[in-house]
């Protein structure tokens, strides 16, 4: 920001509503709406006829080359043409809820503290309002539309409905509070002759009516040369209390001044075109995820074309998705490659239907979607051959079991795009994700749910084998898809292991779950392994040997399970499952019996299946 980047004064109050009225301050677009319930208005209008302190409006100045769609403040009607001078970044609830109550001329539509729809007057008590002791906030009153009180029965209480009705009640309407004396003197016309009153309504405007007249707002405006980042920036330091305001939403605001509905555009093109069935596992991606790729896509092509004119490498322009990055992503980028990330993420979910991804439920990182699709966008077909999908994939589990992708990401986005886009397009450079990625054996025994990436990746790994139900040997990813009642569950029972004297921490860990379908798992019960073993042969109609083929589909020894011998089994699968881990990272394991808490042990201290 430039030197000058701010200014700072007061201004009259009177002036700042008539700048809301005719059109000069408006609203940025991603300003949401108006919310503050009745009491806090009264509270405002208090403080104000007290002279307190009701805190700085902040505003923009208009024109410069960052531009936002505007809006008037609720209530206000400026003409059609009217362009703003300012557009309010913090102050708006208090300027909207001065402007309805004191210049609108109509009921305030707003809502009570238990956010049930309000609309009515607000009034001040003449005589309340200049008891010395009394408590200024309690004299102004919130009337109904109607200015008649009733009761739950529907009998009229109070009655304000006329000029002469207030008057009579000694009740200041306060949309009379800029009207030049008018109400006063019509007050005074109808209590003609009585002192008393004349002097009441004399007191009551020097101790309330004035102040709102003689009321400075502080008033910071920051310059038209502020960039779009700063705007964002600065907007959520001053609404602390309200809810983050997102890059998308930002965005939506600076494109609708090229009449560009970003919005409209995320849901009706890119959303929309992932819809169907098969594209489920992409049904979490946010807009800020998509805008994201967008934006890792647009600086990462800047890298590459400088790159290929013989730009030195300190000297390349810098990958990176970061919210400052966001920001500064161009309409005309963003039309340019949203398409190509739209196709880049339906090629995401086709390669993760190949790892066994299916659902949500059981996606690793939702955030390695995002670099995924932006390698797919960008490479096109450089990554579909055979060579490059086992690159892919290689890269993809790294990721996974390295749990790589659990803290900051933006740094490994930028990273992955050009090592993983070069590295299928023949680069003997490996990426740095997967030079870095390491899995320890002991951290099979501290994988408890599926908190934790490698949990669910493990789970993917066991249906990429071939695992079925033991019941029907139906694969696991059919019976999942139709009817969505594959969990894991427990091979060795909690109770059973628990009669045993097994250590907790050993039985509830991976090593010791698979992918079952819940009636499959009720057939297991609590019972020791040699017990529903016969069972299950029961069940599926089949024999000890068809049972046992099913079940070495999940990489576990039926013959173990057969004698009980839980510990024989388990090192077992320990071993199968490090093999198939090594086999989809690249990557030699040595076997250890050390526990290894890894980056994600701390997600699973406690066993999350509903078995018995």
């Amino acid at each position: 920001m430039a030197d000058e980047a701010f200014s700072i004064d007061k201004r009259p109050l009177r002036d700042l509503l008539q700048q809301v009225r005719v059109g000069k301050a408006q609203l940025p677009e991603f300003q949401r709406g108006w919310v503050w319930p009745w009491p806090n208005i009264a509270s405002l209008l208090a403080s104000i006829s007290l002279s307190y302190p009701v805190g700085t409006v902040m505003l923009l100045k208009a024109g410069g080359d960052v531009r936002f769609k505007y809006r008037p403040i609720e209530g206000a009607a400026p003409p059609v043409d009217a362009e703003p001078e300012s557009l309010v970044l913090d102050g708006q609830q208090r300027l909207t809820s001065l402007f309805q109550a004191l210049k609108l001329q109509r009921p305030v539509e707003t809502q009570d503290l238990r956010k049930h729809r309000a609309t009515g007057w607000f009034y001040a008590d003449m005589r309340a309002a200049l008891e010395e002791n009394g408590d200024r906030e309690e004299a102004i009153r919130f009337l109904p539309e109607s200015r008649v009180v009733r009761n739950f029965r529907g009998e009229v209480l109070e009655d304000y409905s006329t000029p002469e009705l207030e008057f009579k009640h000694h009740l200041f309407p306060l949309h009379a509070v800029f009207d030049n004396g008018d109400w006063g003197d019509e007050f005074t016309d109808y209590w003609v002759g009585d002192k008393e009153k004349r002097a009441l309504w004399r007191n009551f405007r020097n101790a309330f009516v004035r102040p709102f007249d003689l009321y400075h707002v502080p008033v910071i405006e920051l310059g038209q040369e502020t960039p779009r980042q700063a705007v964002c920036q600065v907007f959520e330091k001053v609404n602390t209390g309200g809810v983050t305001l997102t890059v998308f939403e930002l965005l939506t605001a600076t494109y609708a001044a090229d009449d560009f509905d970003l919005r409209k555009h995320w849901e009706h093109e890119c959303r929309a075109a992932w819809q169907a069935p098969e594209y489920r596992i992409l049904r979490e991606v946010s807009n800020t995820d998509f805008l994201q790729a967008v934006t890792l896509l647009s600086t990462g092509e800047r890298w590459w074309r400088e790159r290929a004119n013989g730009t030195e490498e300190e000297r390349l322009p810098r990958i990176g998705c970061k919210r400052k990055d966001m920001l500064a992503l161009s309409l005309a980028d963003y039309r340019r490659f949203a398409p190509m990330l739209v196709a880049g993420f339906k090629a995401a979910a086709k390669f993760l239907h190949q790892q066994c991804v299916f659902d949500t439920k059981f996606l690793p990182y939702g955030t390695q979607l995002i670099p995924l699709a932006a390698i797919f966008a960008l490479a096109a077909e450089d990554a579909q051959s055979a060579g490059a999908q086992e690159k892919l994939t290689r890269w993809y589990w790294c990721g996974v079991f390295g749990e790589l992708y659990g803290g900051s990401t933006e740094t490994r986005f930028s990273q992955d795009l050009p090592d993983v886009v070069d590295w299928i397009r023949g680069s003997t450079t490996e990426p740095r994700t997967v030079t870095a990625a390491q899995f320890s054996p002991g951290r099979l025994l501290t994988l408890r749910t599926r908190n934790s990436a490698a949990y669910k990746g493990i789970y993917a790994l066991l249906l990429k084998a071939g695992a079925v139900d033991w019941r029907t040997g139906e694969k696991a990813e059919v019976t999942g898809y139709f009817d969505e009642a594959v969990d894991i569950h427990h091979i060795f029972p909690k109770s059973w292991c628990d009669k045993a004297g097994l250590d907790p921490t050993v039985f509830n860990s991976i090593v010791n779950k698979t992918p079952l379908t819940a009636r499959t798992n009720r057939i297991i019960g609590g019972i020791a392994p040699s017990d529903y073993l016969d069972r299950l042969v029961n069940a599926a109609e089949t024999s000890h040997d068809g049972v046992h083929r099913h079940i070495r589909t999940h990489l576990a020894d039926p013959g173990k399970m057969a004698k009980d011998d839980f510990a024989g089994f388990f090192a077992a699968r320990k071993a199968a499952l490090l093999d198939h881990i090594a086999a989809a990272m690249g990557k030699v394991i040595i076997e250890s019996d050390d526990a290894d808490d890894g980056p994600g042990a701390s997600l699973d201290a406690a066993d999350d299946t509903d078995d018995l």
